[in-house]
């Protein structure tokens, strides 16, 4: 496991993180773009690119299309 240390600084009345070049480029992501905080059961954060609450939501439209699949197939004729 890679450990980076992150330095905050403050911008304007906030704190923020400054992100490496090189991690944000493993991350695939670019100012502007949304990271997403995930507290763990050790209480600690996972950051991360991808919104956690979508994962759940695609599992439940899988399912709902499983359940109505000839229902869907017909009506996509």
């Amino acid at each position: 496991m890679a450990v980076a240390v992150l330095k905050l600084t403050t911008i304007g009345t906030a704190t923020g993180v400054v992100i490496p070049k090189e991690m944000l480029a493993r991350l695939n992501i670019a100012k502007g773009d949304t990271l997403y905080a995930v507290e763990t059961a050790e209480g600690g954060l996972h950051l991360t690119h991808n919104d956690p609450g979508f994962a759940e939501k695609m599992e439940k439209a899988e399912a709902i299309m499983r359940r109505y699949r000839n229902t869907l197939h017909t009506l996509a004729k």
